[in-house]
Protein backbone atom coordinates (compact mmCIF):
# COMPACT_ATOMS: atom_id res chain seq x y z
CA UNK A 1 0.00 0.00 0.00
CA UNK A 2 1.46 3.37 -1.02
CA UNK A 3 1.05 6.55 0.99
CA UNK A 4 2.15 10.18 0.65
CA UNK A 5 1.37 12.02 3.88
CA UNK A 6 2.28 15.64 4.59
CA UNK A 7 2.53 16.79 8.22
CA UNK A 8 3.07 20.32 9.51
CA UNK A 9 3.41 21.95 12.89
CA UNK A 10 3.60 25.50 14.25
CA UNK A 11 2.57 24.87 17.87
CA UNK A 12 5.76 26.21 19.48
CA UNK A 13 8.65 28.54 18.67
CA UNK A 14 9.60 26.01 15.99
CA UNK A 15 8.07 25.48 12.58
CA UNK A 16 8.33 22.06 10.93
CA UNK A 17 7.15 20.08 7.92
CA UNK A 18 7.52 16.40 7.07
CA UNK A 19 6.62 14.18 4.14
CA UNK A 20 6.16 10.49 4.88
CA UNK A 21 6.33 8.17 1.88
CA UNK A 22 5.39 4.50 1.84
CA UNK A 23 5.85 2.10 -1.02
CA UNK A 24 4.97 -1.43 -0.05
CA UNK A 25 6.96 -2.31 3.08
CA UNK A 26 9.38 0.63 2.70
CA UNK A 27 8.71 3.85 4.60
CA UNK A 28 10.78 7.04 4.66
CA UNK A 29 10.29 10.55 6.02
CA UNK A 30 11.77 13.79 4.68
CA UNK A 31 11.58 16.62 7.21
CA UNK A 32 12.41 20.28 7.77
CA UNK A 33 12.66 21.95 11.19
CA UNK A 34 13.39 25.62 11.95
CA UNK A 35 13.30 27.74 15.08
CA UNK A 36 11.19 30.63 13.76
CA UNK A 37 9.55 32.60 16.59
CA UNK A 38 6.80 34.84 15.17
CA UNK A 39 7.68 33.88 11.58
CA UNK A 40 5.38 30.87 11.16
CA UNK A 41 2.99 32.48 8.62
CA UNK A 42 5.95 33.46 6.44
CA UNK A 43 7.86 30.18 6.64
CA UNK A 44 5.31 27.36 6.76
CA UNK A 45 4.22 27.18 3.11
CA UNK A 46 7.75 27.74 1.71
CA UNK A 47 8.90 24.82 3.85
CA UNK A 48 6.04 22.70 2.47
CA UNK A 49 7.05 23.61 -1.07
CA UNK A 50 10.72 22.86 -0.37
CA UNK A 51 9.98 19.40 1.02
CA UNK A 52 7.66 18.47 -1.85
CA UNK A 53 10.15 19.74 -4.42
CA UNK A 54 13.06 17.80 -2.90
CA UNK A 55 10.96 14.63 -2.79
CA UNK A 56 9.74 15.09 -6.35
CA UNK A 57 6.15 14.92 -5.14
CA UNK A 58 3.36 17.17 -6.38
CA UNK A 59 0.51 18.29 -4.11
CA UNK A 60 -1.89 16.22 -6.23
CA UNK A 61 0.00 13.08 -5.17
CA UNK A 62 -0.70 13.63 -1.46
CA UNK A 63 -3.05 11.08 0.07
CA UNK A 64 -3.52 12.81 3.43
CA UNK A 65 -2.47 15.79 5.55
CA UNK A 66 -1.69 15.99 9.27
CA UNK A 67 -1.07 18.88 11.65
CA UNK A 68 -0.09 19.50 15.26
CA UNK A 69 -3.51 20.00 16.85
CA UNK A 70 -2.18 21.17 20.19
CA UNK A 71 -1.88 21.96 22.91
CA UNK A 72 0.49 24.82 22.23
CA UNK A 73 0.66 28.40 21.04
CA UNK A 74 -2.84 29.69 20.28
CA UNK A 75 -1.70 31.62 17.21
CA UNK A 76 0.58 28.84 15.97
CA UNK A 77 -2.16 26.22 16.26
CA UNK A 78 -4.53 28.38 14.21
CA UNK A 79 -1.88 28.87 11.54
CA UNK A 80 -1.12 25.15 11.25
CA UNK A 81 -4.78 24.13 11.36
CA UNK A 82 -5.80 26.70 8.76
CA UNK A 83 -2.99 25.72 6.41
CA UNK A 84 -3.65 22.00 6.81
CA UNK A 85 -7.41 22.45 6.35
CA UNK A 86 -6.85 24.47 3.19
CA UNK A 87 -4.57 21.81 1.72
CA UNK A 88 -6.84 18.91 2.67
CA UNK A 89 -9.93 20.67 1.34
CA UNK A 90 -8.26 21.58 -1.94
CA UNK A 91 -6.92 18.05 -2.41
CA UNK A 92 -10.12 16.36 -1.18
CA UNK A 93 -8.03 14.15 1.11
CA UNK A 94 -8.41 13.18 4.80
CA UNK A 95 -6.95 15.34 7.56
CA UNK A 96 -5.53 14.13 10.89
CA UNK A 97 -4.86 16.22 13.99
CA UNK A 98 -1.98 14.90 16.13
CA UNK A 99 -1.33 15.70 19.78
CA UNK A 100 1.81 17.78 20.21
CA UNK A 101 2.43 16.08 23.55
CA UNK A 102 2.19 12.61 22.03
CA UNK A 103 4.53 13.62 19.20
CA UNK A 104 7.00 14.96 21.76
CA UNK A 105 6.88 11.64 23.65
CA UNK A 106 7.54 9.71 20.44
CA UNK A 107 10.51 11.97 19.71
CA UNK A 108 12.00 11.19 23.13
CA UNK A 109 11.43 7.48 22.51
CA UNK A 110 12.97 7.49 19.04
CA UNK A 111 15.96 9.69 19.86
CA UNK A 112 16.79 8.62 23.41
CA UNK A 113 14.97 5.29 23.82
CA UNK A 114 12.89 6.65 26.70
CA UNK A 115 10.11 4.35 27.89
CA UNK A 116 8.22 6.38 30.49
CA UNK A 117 7.91 9.99 29.41
CA UNK A 118 6.42 13.13 30.90
CA UNK A 119 5.78 15.72 28.21
CA UNK A 120 5.29 19.30 29.33
CA UNK A 121 5.04 22.49 27.28
CA UNK A 122 5.19 25.98 28.71
CA UNK A 123 1.60 27.28 28.67
CA UNK A 124 2.60 30.72 29.99
CA UNK A 125 0.81 32.35 32.91
CA UNK A 126 2.70 30.03 35.28
CA UNK A 127 1.15 26.87 33.84
CA UNK A 128 2.14 23.87 31.71
CA UNK A 129 0.43 21.59 29.23
CA UNK A 130 1.33 18.10 30.41
CA UNK A 131 0.68 14.38 30.02
CA UNK A 132 2.44 11.07 30.73
CA UNK A 133 3.19 8.25 28.29
CA UNK A 134 4.48 4.70 28.04
CA UNK A 135 6.58 4.14 24.90
CA UNK A 136 7.58 0.76 23.48
CA UNK A 137 8.51 -0.42 19.98
CA UNK A 138 7.47 2.86 18.43
CA UNK A 139 4.08 2.88 20.17
CA UNK A 140 3.07 5.70 22.51
CA UNK A 141 0.24 5.02 24.96
CA UNK A 142 -1.18 7.70 27.23
CA UNK A 143 -0.90 7.09 30.97
CA UNK A 144 -2.84 10.24 31.91
CA UNK A 145 -5.10 12.81 30.29
CA UNK A 146 -3.61 15.94 28.77
CA UNK A 147 -4.10 18.87 31.12
CA UNK A 148 -3.17 22.50 31.70
CA UNK A 149 -2.14 23.26 35.29
CA UNK A 150 0.56 24.86 37.44
CA UNK A 151 3.72 22.70 37.73
CA UNK A 152 3.22 22.38 41.48
CA UNK A 153 -0.11 20.60 40.89
CA UNK A 154 1.23 18.09 38.40
CA UNK A 155 1.43 14.49 39.68
CA UNK A 156 2.64 11.21 38.20
CA UNK A 157 0.58 8.01 37.72
CA UNK A 158 0.63 5.69 40.71
CA UNK A 159 3.12 3.09 39.52
CA UNK A 160 6.75 3.57 40.50
CA UNK A 161 9.07 3.84 37.50
CA UNK A 162 11.90 5.87 36.01
CA UNK A 163 10.36 8.90 34.32
CA UNK A 164 12.06 11.26 31.85
CA UNK A 165 10.67 14.75 31.33
CA UNK A 166 10.81 16.50 27.96
CA UNK A 167 9.59 19.81 26.64
CA UNK A 168 9.69 23.54 27.31
CA UNK A 169 7.53 23.14 30.42
CA UNK A 170 10.62 21.92 32.25
CA UNK A 171 12.12 25.39 32.14
CA UNK A 172 9.84 25.69 35.22
CA UNK A 173 11.59 22.74 36.88
CA UNK A 174 11.98 24.45 40.25
CA UNK A 175 8.20 24.83 40.51
CA UNK A 176 7.44 21.09 40.23
CA UNK A 177 6.47 19.11 43.31
CA UNK A 178 9.55 17.55 45.01
CA UNK A 179 7.99 14.08 44.71
CA UNK A 180 7.82 14.54 40.93
CA UNK A 181 11.40 15.79 40.77
CA UNK A 182 12.67 12.76 42.69
CA UNK A 183 10.83 10.37 40.36
CA UNK A 184 12.50 11.79 37.24
CA UNK A 185 15.96 10.58 36.24
CA UNK A 186 16.39 13.57 33.95
CA UNK A 187 14.52 16.33 32.15
CA UNK A 188 15.21 17.90 28.76
CA UNK A 189 13.66 21.32 28.31
CA UNK A 190 15.02 22.09 24.83
CA UNK A 191 12.94 19.58 22.81
CA UNK A 192 10.11 21.00 20.69
CA UNK A 193 7.30 19.11 18.94
CA UNK A 194 8.25 18.12 15.37
CA UNK A 195 6.20 17.34 12.27
CA UNK A 196 8.36 14.25 11.67
CA UNK A 197 6.89 12.35 14.64
CA UNK A 198 3.43 13.68 13.77
CA UNK A 199 3.78 12.12 10.33
CA UNK A 200 4.59 8.67 11.78
CA UNK A 201 1.66 8.90 14.21
CA UNK A 202 -0.71 10.19 11.53
CA UNK A 203 0.17 7.34 9.16
CA UNK A 204 -1.07 4.86 11.77
CA UNK A 205 -4.27 6.85 12.20
CA UNK A 206 -4.84 6.87 8.44
CA UNK A 207 -4.26 3.11 8.32
CA UNK A 208 -6.88 2.76 11.07
CA UNK A 209 -9.40 4.83 9.11
CA UNK A 210 -9.28 7.79 11.51
CA UNK A 211 -8.85 10.51 8.90
CA UNK A 212 -11.41 13.34 9.04
CA UNK A 213 -12.93 15.78 6.60
CA UNK A 214 -11.04 19.08 6.51
CA UNK A 215 -13.70 21.02 8.42
CA UNK A 216 -13.94 18.43 11.20
CA UNK A 217 -10.31 18.50 12.43
CA UNK A 218 -9.87 21.32 14.93
CA UNK A 219 -7.07 22.59 17.22
CA UNK A 220 -7.07 21.57 20.87
CA UNK A 221 -6.29 24.47 23.19
CA UNK A 222 -7.09 22.86 26.61
CA UNK A 223 -7.74 26.32 28.06
CA UNK A 224 -11.50 26.84 27.97
CA UNK A 225 -11.15 30.61 28.22
CA UNK A 226 -9.04 31.01 25.08
CA UNK A 227 -11.08 32.99 22.56
CA UNK A 228 -10.94 36.01 20.31
CA UNK A 229 -12.57 38.94 22.07
CA UNK A 230 -13.22 42.45 20.85
CA UNK A 231 -11.86 45.23 23.09
CA UNK A 232 -14.49 46.73 25.37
Amino acid sequence: MSLHLLALDASSSACSVALLRREGEHESCLARFEMTPRAHPRRLMPMVNDVLFEAGVTPAQLDSVAFGRGPGSFTGLRIAAGTAQGLAFGLACPLVGISTLQALALQAHRRFHCRYVVTALDARMGEIYAATWHCADGNVVAQSDEAVLPPARFSLPGHDTDWVGVGSGFTLWEQFNPDVQVAMSQHLSDLEPRAEEMAWLAARDIDAGLGQAAHEAQPIYLRNDVAWKKPA
